[in-house]
């Protein structure tokens, strides 16, 4: 059974930086893209940056610049490191294969921006 946690998200004022870890119970790296999402209040969630197993990247627009992502298949781990950040970064994020597998949803990390 796959699990991903998702850490490191916090309080931080605009401008500000956080990194990003989502750790998978289960070897699911190697066999797919692996993609940083985030839901903010009264929204859908969406989809923000996605990395393939050889580290090719996508970005959406409002992220490309701020937001890098990463992973280590040996370590079972991918991260989105955060710079920059704006107040309508705020949301939880969750990491999921993409596209995304409904059993392996976990409950996300918190990320608020203060202006």
């Amino acid at each position: 059974q796959v699990q991903l946690v998702e850490s490191g998200g916090g309080l931080v004022q605009a401008g500000g930086s956080l990194s990003l870890s989502c750790a998978a119970s289960g070897n699911i790296f190697s066999r797919n893209v692996m993609g940083w999402y985030r839901q903010a209040p009264g929204k859908q969630r969406e989809l923000v940056a996605t990395i393939t197993n050889v580290g090719r990247t996508k970005y959406v627009d409002s992220v490309k610049g701020r937001f890098t992502i990463s992973r280590d298949n040996a370590k079972n781990t991918v991260y989105l490191q955060m710079n920059s950040l704006k107040p309508e970064d705020t949301a939880v994020y969750y990491c999921n294969a993409d596209p995304p597998r409904q059993a392996y949803w976990g409950q996300g990390t918190q990320v608020t921006v203060s202006s």
